[in-house]
């Protein structure tokens, strides 16, 4: 079965290829899983207002440019533009890509990312890749054309990367998601398992992430997939190689000359695989509680419902559609680390020096890497924009559901991973720098339950 969905998000994204590179197919105008079950949320025709969709008004009103250089296009600019750190780069060569054909282990598309923008730049194409996180539709997708010109176009896609990137293409649902996993990669960035392509998430433990990854960090006797490149077929079995793990840099694997730095920070994909995770919950909650709270206003509009009961309703429907977003923000069932991890790109100083910080110096950015990837087990994207977006009724659960946990008033064993020490700790943090969650604890008479 997984060897199956590899293949179909395989050749979906071949597919997609071909039709960005067909002008007359149009798929944009299919109508996916979504627009059916979701039509509040009109993800094809409401105009976004993420940073992408910024930046391109601002090249029209002549306030920002982008500079076009021979080697990258425009991809240092708009790094700089958008503030996305070089550090964060990050190597793939599997080929579960937009430009698939273009992906191979001598040229493995590169990966840049900040809390909301992530951009892939590949070797040879004339295309960039982007995908933003808008706080109203979730994950948006576009290509940028590298081609010289004053005004270049961002063009937006909603229909051919939703083939790959709508949840009901691999797990059900329906939902546009970000994605990233594993799985046994040949130089031609083909899977070669038939256990095939997993979604990795900060769950994923450590030896089946990065499968068609370089990675570049120390992380001692801990085995990771990546790094390795599968030469025997049909069906091989992967035999981890010392030489591919514990690199400072991928001498003799890659020539990184052609990239902005010769990186794969291990760090950084930790980071990610976390953020990625948090941020599709993040859309899903979005999605399915204005969907929620859309239903019950058509019934009330037409008079057909109790009030009281359908109130009852919708908070038991909140509760249910926030809890696996509240597990991951607080790392239940996250990997354990076994060993310290150490970065090669500097990325883990540029992503802490973000902050905020509490009065004591505390930041949810502080980092751990010796037993869990962050100090404090709690998500530094309860202060990203897409959580700020959510539905009130949706905000007030969360934090409710957080500070039980905090001040100990659940106890359960999920929570158990977060010690006495922690919960006070992330507790004084967020009364300190997340605005809402402190007007919150002050509103509910210091977070009593009610």
């Amino acid at each position: 079965m997984a060897n199956t969905v590899w293949k179909r998000s395989l050749w979906t994204a071949l597919f997609a290829a071909a039709v960005l590179l067909r002008p007359d197919v149009e798929l944009g105008a299919q109508e996916l899983r979504y627009a059916r079950e979701y039509p509040v949320m009109r993800y094809s025709t409401r105009n976004p207002t993420d940073r992408v969709t910024e930046l391109q008004r601002k090249i029209a009103r002549g306030e920002a440019e982008l500079a076009f250089e021979p080697a990258g296009g425009y991809l240092a600019s708009l790094l700089a533009s958008l503030d996305i750190p070089v550090s964060s780069q990050m190597l793939v060569f599997s080929g579960t890509s937009l430009q698939a054909r273009l992906v191979s282990s001598n040229r493995p598309r590169a990966i840049y990312f900040t809390d909301d923008v992530y951009i892939a730049w590949l070797q040879g194409s004339d295309l960039l890749e982007i995908a933003t996180l808008d706080v109203n539709l979730g994950p948006v997708f576009y290509t940028l054309r590298q081609e010289e010109s004053d005004t270049p176009d961002f063009q937006r896609h909603t229909g051919f990367c939703l083939q790959c990137h709508d949840s009901y293409g691999l797990s059900g649902g329906g939902v546009p998601r970000f994605l990233i996993g594993s799985g046994p990669t040949d130089a031609r960035g083909r899977s070669t398992s038939h256990d095939g392509w997993i979604v990795t998430t900060d769950e994923t433990p450590l030896s089946r992430r990065w499968g068609g990854w370089y990675v570049t960090g120390t992380h001692w006797d801990q085995e990771h997939a990546g790094n390795d490149v599968v030469r025997r077929a049909p069906d091989p079995v992967l035999e981890t190689e010392a030489a591919t793990h514990n690199r400072t840099d991928l001498t003799g694997l890659l020539d990184t000359g052609p990239y902005p730095t010769g990186h794969s920070d291990i760090v950084a994909l930790m980071v990610v695989e976390h953020q990625i995770y948090v941020q599709n919950l993040i859309t899903r909650v979005n999605w399915e509680v204005r969907t929620l709270l859309d239903a019950q206003a058509e019934q009330s509009d037409r008079g057909r419902d109790s009030a009281a009961g359908v109130e009852v309703d919708i908070e038991a429907e909140i509760a249910a559609i926030t809890e696996p977003l509240v597990r991951a923000m607080l790392f239940v069932n996250e990997a354990q680390i076994t060993s310290p991890i150490v970065g090669t790109s500097g990325f883990r100083s540029e992503f802490e020096s973000r902050g905020p910080w509490d009065g004591e110096g505390r930041s949810l950015r502080d980092m751990d890497l010796t037993r869990r990837l962050f100090r404090y087990p709690m998500s530094f994207l309860i202060y990203s924009e897409g959580f700020d977006a959510l539905a009130v009724e949706a905000k007030d659960r969360v934090f409710r559901r957080v500070w039980e946990v905090l001040a100990g008033v659940d106890r359960s064993g999920a929570f158990d991973h977060v010690s006495v020490m922690d919960r006070s700790a992330v507790l004084e943090i967020l009364r300190d720098t997340q605005e809402e969650f402190a007007g919150w604890l002050a509103g509910n008479r210091a977070g009593s339950a009610r």
